[in-house]
Parts: C-alpha cells; sequence; structure tokens
C-alpha cells in the first residue's frame, strides 16, 4: 500500500493509540519490533500534542519507491507539505538524517505528481536534542531546507511555514492517491526491485510498456517451461526507455518463483561492479535491523547469482569443453560420466538477460580473443553463437533475453544483432523467437540477417517487446538534442533550445574551484555530483586530474562525503569508461 495509515488531523487527534496502532499493522508488515511500537507511540503522541489546532489530513509510513523507503510521517495543511522524519532518541542531529529528510522532500517535488507545485517542508525531529532556533528557509522550487526540532516547537514551526506560504491549496485526498512518477537511477532501481519493489512502482507512469514487456516476457517464459521449449526474445527500446530495468526486474523477480534461475548480464564491468556491491550493502543493512545475523561474503555471493559479468558467464561455460569437428561439445574424461555431464554441463540458469545484446562480439574477435587468452585456438563460435549453445545445453527448457539498444556506434568486433539472427538461422532453428518489430529499423544494426528470419520455423512479432517511452528526467528532455546541437556546432538552433532547458541548469567556466564550489552549492539532501573527464584528457594534469590514476568506481559511486574516495570529495575523476549506464545529479565535465 502507498501507506499504512491515513485520517484527517481532527480524527487523528481524537483517537486512541491502540485504533491508530490496528490500523497501522492491519496488513501484515512482517516482525514488528516492540522498538518499532514504542517509536510510533511517541511519534503519535507529539503529532497529536502539536495538531490540535490544524485541519488538515496525516499520513504515516508514506511509501517512497524510488528510494525503497518510506517517510514517518506526512502532514498536508492548507496546501502546504510537511515532510517529518523522526530520530527517537538521538541527542544530535546528524547530517546522514538532515539529508534523508531532504531527500524525501526532493524525491516528492520532482517525482510525486500532486507535489510539483506545492511548498514542502523538511523536519527532522531528534526527540532528545537541544532545540534550535528556527529560521524557515525557502528555495525556488519551494522546497524549504530541513528544520531541526526536538518536537516541542512543532506547533510552532507549522505556523511560520503556513505564514510564509498562505495562498497555497490542494485536494489532500488526491495527493494521497497521487501518481509517483520517478526516473530511478540504475542502482536506485536495482535495489528498489531487490527489495520486491515492482517496475511499475519505481517507473514513470506514462511509461507503463515497462511492465507490458515484463509481463509478456514471463508468460513466455512459463509457456517455454511447460512445454519443454527454448526461447530468445528480442527486446528493443529509445535511449533512456528502461531496457536494464527490465532486464533486472526479470532477474530480481525470478528469485521468487519456483525451478526459474535467471541472470543479468552485462559487459560493462563498472556497472555489475557497483550494482553488486549496492545491493550488497543494502541487503546487510536489512538484515542487521532485523536482528539477523550474516555476513557480506554470503549475501553477494547470493546477489552475484543473478547479476554477473557476461564474460564471467561465457567463461564459465568454457569448462569442461572441448572443439571436435568445429563444434564446442563435453569433455567426457573432464566430468568422468556422462551422468555427471548431465548435471553439470549446463548453466543452472534458466533463464539469461543479455544487456547490449549488439555489443556481443563477432567470430573472429571471439576466435582471436580465445587463442590467446584462453588456450582454445579454432574456436568456432561467434560469441553470440556460443552463448546460445551454452543455453541450448539444458534438456528441458532454457529462454534468452537480448536487450537491444538502439542509435550506437558498433565498436572494432562487435558484431551487432544480426550475428545472433545468424546463429538461430544457422544451427538453432528449434528455438522459439520473439522479436520487436523495430529490431527491423535501421539504428538495432539487425543487417540484411533479419530477412532471413522469414524462413525460420518459430517467429513471433510483438509490439509489447518495444520500450517506446525515454524515463529520461522531464527537466532533461530536450538536453540530448541541445548537446548534439552543440556537437554541430549549430549556433542559433543550440541557443534555441537551451532557452527551452530553463529548470535544467547548464554553466560554463574556465574556473576549476568555481566550477567545484558550483556543484557543492547546487546538491542537496544526498544527490550526487563529481568530475568526469575523457579517458584521453592527458593534458588536465596541471589542474591535478590525472586520468592514468583510475578510481575505484564502487568507491566513487557509492561512499558517502566523508570518504576522500568518493565523486562528491571532487579529486577523484570517472572517465567514460567509468560512468557509463550510471548517473550523477550533478556533473563538471572538465
Amino acid at each position: 500500500m502507498r501507506f499504512y495509515y491515513t485520517n484527517s488531523i481532527r480524527e487523528f487527534v481524537t483517537q486512541t493509540f491502540c485504533e491508530i496502532w490496528s490500523q497501522l499493522t492491519a496488513i501484515d508488515h512482517g516482525n514488528l519490533l516492540q522498538t518499532q511500537k514504542q517509536a510510533w507511540e511517541l511519534q503519535i503522541d507529539i503529532l497529536k500534542n502539536h495538531l490540535t489546532n490544524f485541519q488538515g489530513n496525516i499520513y504515516f509510513e508514506y511509501s517512497i519507491p524510488r528510494l525503497g523507503k518510506r517517510i514517518d510521517a506526512v502532514v498536508l495543511i492548507q496546501g502546504v507539505i510537511f515532510v517529518i522524519e523522526f530520530k527517537v532518541g538521538a541527542k544530535e542531529y546528524n547530517n546522514a538524517d538532515i539529508n534523508q529528510v531532504w531527500d524525501y522532500a526532493l524525491d516528492l517535488k520532482y517525482f510525486h505528481e500532486e507535489s510539483h507545485t506545492q511548498p514542502i517542508v523538511p523536519i527532522l525531529v531528534a526527540t532528545k536534542a537541544k532545540c534550535n532556533e528556527i529560521n524557515i528557509i525557502s528555495q525556488d522550487d519551494l522546497v524549504v531546507q530541513p528544520i531541526l526540532t526536538n518536537g516541542e516547537n512543532l506547533e510552532y514551526i507549522i505556523q511560520q511555514a503556513l505564514q510564509l506560504y498562505p495562498s497555497h491549496s490542494t485536494d489532500n485526498y488526491l495527493w494521497g492517491i497521487s501518481r509517483y512518477a520517478p526516473t530511478p537511477t540504475i542502482v536506485e532501481a536495482a535495489q528498489a526491485l531487490y527489495q520486491n519493489h515492482s517496475v511499475q512502482e519505481i517507473s514513470r507512469s506514462d511509461a507503463d510498456n515497462l511492465s507490458i514487456t515484463s509481463d509478456y516476457i514471463f508468460r513466455v517464459a512459463e509457456e517455454a517451461k511447460r512445454h519443454k521449449q527454448k526461447v530468445i526474445c528480442f527486446v528493443t527500446g529509445v535511449p533512456g526507455a528502461g531496457k536494464t530495468l527490465v532486464g533486472l526486474n526479470i532477474s530480481t523477480q525470478s528469485l521468487s518463483k519456483e525451478d526459474v534461475n535467471a541472470v543479468y548480464l552485462s559487459g560493462n564491468g563498472p556497472l555489475v561492479k557497483i550494482l553488486i556491491e549496492a545491493l550488497t550493502r543494502d541487503k546487510v543493512h536489512q538484515l542487521k535491523q532485523r536482528g539477523e545475523k550474516c555476513t557480506k561474503k554470503e549475501i553477494e555471493q547470493k546477489v552475484k547469482a543473478f547479476i554477473q559479468n557476461v564474460h564471467h558467464f561465457r567463461d564459465a561455460c568454457l569448462e569442461g569443453t572441448l572443439i571436435k569437428d568445429n563444434e564446442i561439445v563435453a569433455d567426457i574424461e573432464y566430468f568422468h560420466s556422462e551422468k555427471n555431464r548431465t548435471k553439470s554441463f549446463a548453466p543452472i540458469d534458466h533463464i539469461a538477460i543479455f544487456d547490449e545484446a549488439q555489443r556481443a562480439w563477432s567470430k573472429e574477435m571471439t576466435a582471436d580473443f580465445m587463442h590467446r587468452k584462453k588456450n582454445k585456438p579454432g574456436f568456432p563460435y561467434s560469441e553470440p553463437e556460443f552463448l546460445i549453445s551454452c543455453m541450448d545445453r539444458h534438456e528441458d527448457w532454457a529462454m534468452i533475453i537480448c536487450l537491444v539498444g538502439g542509435g550506437q556506434e558498433i565498436n572494432t568486433g562487435e558484431a551487432g544483432i544480426s550475428e545472433w539472427i545468424n546463429a538461430l538461422n544457422s544451427r538453432f532453428q528449434d528455438w522459439h523467437i520473439h522479436i520487436s518489430p523495430r529490431l527491423t529499423e535501421n539504428e538495432y544494426a539487425a543487417g540484411k540477417a533479419f530477412e532471413l528470419l522469414k524462413g525460420h520455423p518459430h517467429v513471433t512479432t510483438s509490439d509489447e517487446l518495444h520500450l517506446a517511452v525515454s524515463l529520461r528526467s522531464f527537466r532533461a528532455e530536450k538536453l540530448a538534442l541541445f548537446v548534439q546541437q552543440l556537437l554541430d556546432r549549430k549556433k542559433e538552433q543550440a541557443q534555441n533550445t537551451l532557452h527551452e532547458l530553463s529548470k535544467y541548469p547548464i554553466v560554463l567556466t574556465r574556473d576549476i574551484e568555481k566550477a567545484k564550489q558550483w556543484l557543492c552549492d547546487k546538491a542537496r539532501g544526498n544527490e550526487r555530483y563529481g568530475i568526469i573527464v575523457s579517458s584521453q584528457a592527458s593534458r588536465l594534469r596541471p589542474l591535478a586530474i590525472d586520468v592514468r590514476a583510475k578510481s575505484n568506481p564502487i568507491h566513487w559511486f557509492l561512499a558517502d562525503r566523508t570518504d576522500v574516495r568518493s565523486s562528491y570529495y571532487l579529486e577523484d575523476v570517472a572517465t567514460e569508461f567509468d560512468i557509463q549506464g550510471l548517473e550523477l545529479d550533478y556533473t563538471c565535465i572538465v
């Protein structure tokens, strides 16, 4: 549910704690600890004492799916949204807690439809801290800087805010059920999915095809399992449409399905490392909060089971193989017996999701690599053909999902999607193929091989395999156009587009210190910022930027402001190879 409890303030202050408690726990929320009950009791007591003279609505445990968290309390009075986070027993105001309530406020402002135009007042209540002097500082977007209190002057804070914003109004009922339309970063999306949120909860409400595509793939998977078929799906999408999100959704949701192991595979090394680390940290934190014992290593191994580097998956499938008559076959001597081969030769995963499938290697590139690095001279397959053959080892059913990016340059040695199609036509005629009709378009590099599918016996075309709506931030919809016009030196067109980006700040300076200060001043809460440079930018050494000094992407993307290795510190930089597929809120491109 969106929230655990809601009521008018008038009704709330007259209810007993037991009546409110029964609504808070009406749905099974797991094993609620006694400390949670005590915390709610104190929160309710404070709010009752300070809301008696106001009219409006109150919500407890209001969901923020993008962050995978819930706000302790939201109070709506005369169109002003009060976001209240309690830290029961806290004796001081920690920066992490301040940023947490600020994040909640910013998330509502930018992604909660009924909050776009409303004033939002984040309040941190540390119940045993000293009471601070109240100074309400408003911003241009009507999000107030977090107000710090121990709760004793909460009524006064609300009165001051209502005087500052006297002329706002909103429909409290509509606010409570408002569409929630976030555009999460890949890391946040993966964390939310791993916490059993759905893609529908964490994606823009006008991008319903994320759920439609995921549901279609799950139906095909069930059918393949039931009829013992081998199936491959080609998913296309405009840039930023959420193809990776669909892949992560399939792999995480499969964890709850019986006998359905799914693995998300990507050749983007930094992305895979950061996703694994982020999900591991997140899960360890959850388990510790619930009082359950675990080690980071144990959790990390579980996460690696469904998110892997595609090259590690490929190498694992090489184990126990030999080349015979121009084919990759099992080495029976390695497995000692045919019985062992049956158990061990096929991957444990029945579903393999290949992100950026068009970047798989050609036969020449694969053969060269296998000869030099793996001591496999005469390797007979391209990477797509080999990967299909690995999943084809299953004796019952298997599924491959190819996520195909459009409008991208194909690098040397990358085969394009045509190599997958050639392999299906020449060697895997028994596989059932489900394709997006957009695969015929030039931007997906399918080539003439697509025409050959007309002769394949098992081909189904479905619009549900194309993601047509971009999930990019609504503030940046024309940013790509502006950048392209700028690079093409189309001066007047770029100027006109820039004027339409009024909510997306773009500035230029030749002073690196001024640029760093701008980032620090702009970012609020836990909004992340950092410096990005080209991997070829060797002449930035006078600015103390050396692209040869490689930063650790895990620390750069995940560490907090206090860690000198984090992007926040503005010392280490990321190149295009480090940041591919990942996102920052504010960037300085040097």
